[in-house]
């Protein structure tokens, strides 16, 4: 893994890195996800994301440390979007917080294995710190600082998104990658991360219109029989 590779203090500024850009996703998540914003195609948002790669990956070094924010923010406004398509409430405090779980789900842990841990297993695992994330935002705002719900909410989606993202940082301090290679990386990672929220967010418009109970019966059939899983899924989601 290329992140091993970095001096101590270059992992460690990634590392401070990576909660930044969470902590700005989540900034941006509840002030400016709404409605008057124009949604862009998806090809769009990853214009944009190939142009701060190529940035971060011709400067490198400490440019990557801006970059990190710029681009989660980035596609926080493209998962917003597939969002809105799916029918989300994105002016809702819970439609907000459900675009940030998009950054865990699209990661993985550093003690996860090749098999997949499962989706409902993770939003099972988000649940409480989502809620006491909604419960805070909703009395107090978004003030961090005497706010131990949004420090451990910030804390969950970094342990996963972090992994991927330092990455990808990791991949572009290698001299010969340059701005080319760095627009390259962005394009594929923020599509990896518009495929999961797409996933998400039609599955949740599934529970809203047959009920989570149901829809999560379906999915652990579906895992178990991976060779009927396009014929169903397209069924439901109809």
């Amino acid at each position: 893994m290329a992140v091993k590779l970095l001096p101590h203090s270059w992992y460690a500024a990634l590392h401070r890195g990576v909660e930044a850009a969470v902590a700005r996703a989540l900034d941006a998540a509840i002030s400016s996800l709404n409605g008057s914003a124009r949604p862009l195609a998806d090809r769009r948002y990853r214009m944009l994301g190939v142009v701060s790669g190529a940035v971060g990956g011709f400067f490198g070094g400490p440019a990557l440390l801006l970059e990190m924010p710029l681009t989660t923010v980035v596609m926080l406004r493209a998962i917003a979007d597939i969002a809105r398509q799916e029918g989300e409430d994105v002016e809702s405090l819970e439609g907000q917080l459900a675009c940030l779980e998009v950054f865990a789900m699209g990661g993985r842990s550093s003690d996860d294995d090749a098999a997949d841990t499962g989706y409902y297993g993770l939003r099972l695992a988000l649940e409480a710190p989502l809620s006491s994330a909604a419960r805070h935002i909703a009395r107090r705002g978004l003030d961090r600082r005497s706010a131990p719900a949004l420090v451990n909410l910030i804390g969950r989606i970094s342990e996963r998104f972090g992994v991927v993202l330092s990455e990808r940082a990791a991949a572009k301090l290698i001299p010969v990658v340059g701005a080319l290679g760095g627009a390259f990386i962005n394009n594929v990672f923020i599509q990896h991360f518009q495929d999961t929220a797409r996933s998400h967010f039609t599955i949740r418009r599934l529970e809203r219109k047959y009920s989570r109970s149901l829809i999560e019966a379906e999915y652990k059939k579906l895992k178990r029989r991976p060779g009927k899983a396009s014929v169903r899924y397209t069924a439901l989601a109809a």
